[in-house]
């Protein structure tokens, strides 16, 4: 099967083809103001290098946080527009566990993304990028004990880069979420019965936007 993978959450637009688990072509541009205006554009790039067009695209994935609220909103806009078209099925990923596809030959891996003081967003997998933990929005000094039970753990993502002083590891890996691990987590939750259709796609939130929590304050 084809699958068009799209990721927005970060500051990286990226979106992929793949056959299967397979990267056909993976296309990125990092610059998350300009997701809105470029997504669209680098995916009508992505159909013609490739010579694939969205009729032969059997699986539409996305992520769905957590990370830029703005940009996830882009995404999954995109991603239900382009599945409706064709009646495609889709999936939604969490960005945490496409994540955790950038760690090789690690027991678990913690994926780390930062939600700015002192805040990340953070899941744990095991070494076949299965999640292992819940979906967490924390203080990242209350997290540390839960990090400690686990031996032979990997931390990845700009929530650990951000917060690298309070681990003991001296590996960086690189923490860019691609489109490509989004595809690859798709066709496996695909096997597993997990598409669905677009109207219940739909951004997994931890916590408010920041917008919301701002008027929280003024309430």
């Amino acid at each position: 099967m084809i699958i068009l993978a799209i990721s927005t959450s970060s500051s990286n637009a990226s979106v992929a083809l793949l056959e299967n688990d397979t990267c056909i072509k993976e296309l990125n541009i990092i610059n998350e103001k300009t997701h809105s205006e470029k997504l669209m554009p680098l995916i009508d790039e992505l159909f013609s290098v490739t010579g694939l067009t969205l009729s032969e695209v059997s699986l539409i994935a996305c992520d769905n946080g957590p990370g830029s609220f703005t940009g996830l909103r882009i995404g999954i806009a995109t991603a239900k527009a382009l599945a409706e078209v064709k009646k495609i099925p889709v999936i939604g990923i969490s960005s945490l566990n496409a994540l955790s596809y950038n760690v090789a030959n690690s027991e678990y891996v913690a994926s780390l993304i930062d939600a700015r003081n002192n805040q990340v967003y953070c899941a744990i997998f095991d070494s076949n990028h299965n999640l292992i933990s819940d979906y967490i929005a924390d203080d990242i000094n209350t997290l540390l004990p839960t990090f400690e039970k686990y031996k032979n753990i990997s931390f990845i993502g700009d929530g650990y880069i951000a917060n690298k002083d309070l681990f003991n590891q001296t590996t960086t890996y690189d923490s860019v979420i691609y489109s490509k691990n989004i595809g690859i987590c798709a066709y496996k939750d695909f096997l597993n019965g997990k598409s669905t259709t677009p109207d219940l796609l739909s951004v997994m939130y931890l916590r408010k936007s920041q917008a919301e929590r701002m008027l929280d304050l003024k309430q």
